[in-house]
């Protein structure tokens, strides 16, 4: 879909909006400074996202499938922020199934937050209906969620990043037997072609050539994995001697330190590794950040098919086809 990015050039209203609301990778600093709330990104160029329903009789909404987050969150009608009165709210009054379920919600974000409580509903995702999932209740949303095309967020990283101790909607399919494989696996389109799909149970081969290369997970919270190098033309520019990156759906970029960020930006011919150029038109895709952990975002995974494999805790990654 659209990506808020993408409505907000429309309007004009870009420029504005990005000195506002700069980036902020923030929710990927050390989760020994969490407290409560599940860590969060403001990325405007996210553009994948899925329908998903909650409740009986179900309601609709669309999620971002986010494995650098736990926790599933959509608007409910109880919010009154600008964020939600532009998308689909939740109305528990309106599900038979619905159960409140006693505690409250609380979502850092890079600029802003997401307040709210949780409760438990049957919620359907691909043909899969997964029984008393506990879910957030959004009560007031941060601004830039206004320009979101999607409703909410579905998250598919580990329990332990879980806010509010909820179970991540794939730990209950896991947990309810209705997967074939404790294993999930998704396919990013590009140029805004249709046919992206996350795949619940298994791998689809239609989406990948040659053979699978598995690395093991270093970290059980993210899908965090050992980078050995990042070369450009055979020559080590960046991450000499490893580093540590996540493949996270929920960011569109690869983000890395400043100085490994413009070393690759400056191989491959950028002279603004942040920016966009404005004789081109083009983006770099490539972000700096803070950091030390690298994001392996959108861009990334467009170009590989990445499976992420919970038996073995292990992603796979395959050129995509």
């Amino acid at each position: 879909g659209k990506s808020a990015r993408e409505s907000l050039e429309e309007q004009g209203l870009w420029e504005e909006f990005k000195l506002k609301y700069p980036f902020n990778p923030i929710k990927f600093q050390d989760p020994r400074l969490y407290v409560a709330g599940e860590q969060m990104t403001n990325d405007a160029d996210l553009a994948y996202f899925g329908v998903i329903s909650i409740g009986t009789p179900p309601q609709s909404f669309t999620v971002i499938f986010d494995t650098g987050s736990s926790n599933l969150w959509v608007p409910s009608v109880y919010c009154n922020s600008a964020a939600c009165e532009n998308h689909r709210r939740f109305s528990p009054g309106h599900s038979s199934t619905f159960r409140n379920a006693g505690r409250s919600l609380s979502i850092q974000y890079g600029t802003g937050s997401m307040t709210g409580f949780m409760g438990y509903d049957t919620v359907g995702v691909g043909g899969i209906s997964v029984q008393n999932q506990m879910f957030g209740l959004s009560q007031t949303e941060a601004p830039f969620m206004a320009h979101m095309k999607a409703d909410g967020i579905l998250g598919l990283a580990y329990p332990r990043l879980a806010a509010s101790q909820a179970t991540p909607v794939f730990d209950n399919m896991m947990n309810q037997h209705l997967v074939d494989q404790d294993i999930f696996s998704v396919y990013l389109s590009k140029n805004s072609a249709a046919g992206s799909v996350v795949t619940f149970g298994g791998i689809d081969p239609n989406h990948y050539q040659g053979s699978i290369a598995w690395i093991p997970l270093s970290s059980e919270l993210y899908w965090q994995i050992t980078v050995d190098s990042v070369t450009v033309n055979g020559q080590i520019v960046a991450c000499s001697g490893g580093c540590q990156a996540i493949v996270d759906t929920g960011t569109s970029n690869i983000v890395g330190p400043q100085g490994d960020i413009d070393r690759i930006a400056g191989a491959v011919g950028s002279y603004s590794a942040n920016g966009d150029s404005p004789y081109y038109g083009c983006r770099t895709g490539l972000q700096r950040s803070n950091s030390n952990l690298w994001i392996l975002g959108d861009v990334f995974i467009r170009q590989y098919y990445s499976i992420f494999n919970r038996a073995q805790n292990m992603v796979g990654l395959a050129l995509a086809r």
